[in-house]
């Protein structure tokens, strides 16, 4: 694989910078879960790290109390592992360095680079100017270093309320990018912090703590995605200011959008305050943890990501590629069962009252490796409701009154007869009759069907649930504002169908949760690892078995 950062790091060794050393690190802000952006720059991390014989860090950039937990920490860290990376002895915490990051704003007060301001928030923003227009001195720009170190230090003591005093760096406010318009290096904030509790009142800006911990760490390769590229000559200013003995390159990469989402963590925390999803682990989000809980495997997301490569330029992913991924993945892995999800019952009239016999079935056609299982076939069977028409059309060939179609592993069948609801009309069951020379699915005849149904024993098969799972929004770039039209607005309210009375196979009872399967015909599916409990089969679509994706690289030669 060959990108710009890749051909960046190439050069660096060749050159014998850095010593030859090669130190990544992926920072996450523990305010939120991880999503499948995420996945990116943690496998770009770590995976660079690992092609160039480095080392990668973990470290929580923890500088806003006000947003961040334990529960995001916890939640992170298991992500990271699940994907299949360790930081082994490298796990580090912004908040580890808050005692140096303030000598080190001490040290730019004393040089004049940084000064005590009592503007408010409101007048900060407007000082500050536009993209047009430059923006104005503060009246406390001018203030003596002896005077700001004193405020500084009564701001630590917890002298001031919050909002009353910030301390800026001194750079220049006329400067076209606005990130370097006296940015606000320190805010007083009266918060406990989940690390260390209230030894602390003032905390540090992202954009200050960051590059100052990458430096204290030994970073080489500050890996970031484009957001930030306005924000590296700030990044750059503080280094400079600072005696350090470590100046990391900041490089900016394209984020990862999908259609049909949002990556916004501010965005996906509304879904879950405001109840749109069960929590951040809802199988429709974003997040790892819901696609871990979807049925997605490591292996998958791993893919999708090398797959889509680094680029300089943001784009729009289409989410069939990501489902592309995980179908490969569970094509080759998982065993196939049967299931029927709506299920129509069906009577065998000549098949003998009482009598069960059980079938051979492999668990997957082309790796015998996997092993069989015995399928129970009885007089009373259930199929899918859509599986039978009484009045079809020319093209439907599967169940109809007078036709024969095969059962998977079992015999040939023919619709003799249909039982209707007296008030509805409906369709509820059939009866029918079998060949018993066709054991297996097959005619010693050498006659033909044109369909295979999948099917299930109503005294063998065992009841179970399930989620059908479809976009989480209906127009393919939500996060388009257009009108000031709220993202939520386009929320998908389809995006989720429960089903409660589908019947499974019952080698499926001693499932563990987690554990993935594809439904013969229907799709691939996972059995829930929080809702199936006390004997309860709960399972989630992880993706049908159509793959337009496939179908469009296949055309374009992909």
């Amino acid at each position: 694989m060959v990108d710009f950062i890749r051909d960046i790091i190439a050069e660096d060794l060749k050159a014998n910078k850095n010593g030859g050393r090669v130190h990544t690190r992926f920072p996450p802000e523990p305010n939120g879960y991880l999503h499948i952006g995420h996945a990116k720059s943690i496998c770009l991390n770590f995976g660079l790290a690992a092609e160039s014989h480095g080392l990668c860090n973990l470290r929580f950039d923890d500088t806003n109390p006000s947003k961040e937990s334990t529960e995001y920490i916890r939640s992170i860290k298991s992500d990271i592992k699940w994907l299949g990376f360790d930081w082994g002895d490298r796990l580090f915490y912004t908040s580890d360095y808050f005692e140096k990051l303030y000598q080190y704003a001490v040290q730019l007060i004393k040089k004049g680079k940084a000064y005590v301001c009592d503007l408010s928030p409101e007048e900060i923003r407007e000082y500050r100017g536009t993209l047009t227009e430059p923006g104005k001195d503060s009246p406390y720009r001018n203030r003596s270093a002896e005077e700001s170190l004193d405020l500084f230090e009564r701001m630590r003591a917890g002298e001031f309320k919050e909002v009353s005093r910030v301390l800026r760096a001194k750079i220049d406010m006329s400067s076209p990018n606005l990130n370097m318009r006296d940015p606000v290096l320190y805010r007083i904030l009266r918060t406990p912090h989940h690390r260390t509790g209230d030894k602390w009142c003032i905390y540090p800006m992202y954009d200050y703590a960051h590059c100052l911990s990458d430096s204290i760490e030994g970073i080489t390769h500050s890996i970031c995605t484009l957001e930030f590229e306005d924000h590296r000559p700030l990044y750059d200013w503080v280094l400079d200011q600072l005696d350090v003995d470590c100046h990391p390159q900041q490089i900016e990469f394209a984020r990862l959008n999908l259609n049909y989402t949002v990556m916004s963590k501010r965005k996906l925390l509304e879904l879950v305050e405001n109840g749109h999803v069960s929590g951040w682990d809802d199988p429709r989000m974003p997040t790892l943890s819901g696609l871990r809980r979807r049925g997605y495997t490591p292996e998958s997301i791993r893919n999708f990501c090398e797959r889509i490569g680094v680029a300089k330029r943001d784009s729009v992913i289409d989410v069939a590629l990501l489902e592309h991924c995980i179908r490969e993945d569970l094509n080759r892995s998982v065993p196939r069962v049967m299931a029927v999800l709506r299920p129509l019952r069906v009577v065998i009239d000549n098949y003998p009252e009482g009598q069960v016999e059980e079938l051979d079935s492999p668990y997957h056609p082309d790796d015998p490796s996997v092993g069989s299982r015995k399928i129970p076939f009885s007089r009373v069977l259930y199929i899918e409701q859509e599986d039978f028409l009484e009045d079809p059309p020319k093209k439907f060939f599967r169940l109809s009154p007078g036709r024969e179609v095969r059962l998977r592993y079992a015999y040939y069948i023919t619709c003799v007869d249909v039982v209707k609801d007296k008030q509805s009309g409906e369709v509820v069951e059939l009866h029918c009759t079998y060949d018993p020379e066709t054991r297996g699915g097959w005619s010693r005849d050498g006659r033909k069907v044109k369909a295979t149904l999948h099917w299930v024993s109503e005294c063998d098969s065992i009841p179970a649930g399930v989620r059908l799972y479809n976009h989480l929004f209906t127009k393919e770039n939500p996060n388009e504002e257009k009108g000031n039209i709220d993202f939520k607005t386009y929320l998908n309210p389809n995006s989720l169908e429960i089903l409660t009375s589908c019947r499974v196979e019952p080698v499926l009872a001693n499932a563990a949760p987690g554990s993935r399967y594809q439904f013969e015909r229907l799709g691939y599916f996972c059995l829930d690892s929080v809702d199936s409990s006390d004997g309860a089969l709960v399972f989630n679509r992880t993706v049908t078995l159509r793959d337009s994706w496939a179908k469009i690289a296949k055309k374009e030669k992909l």
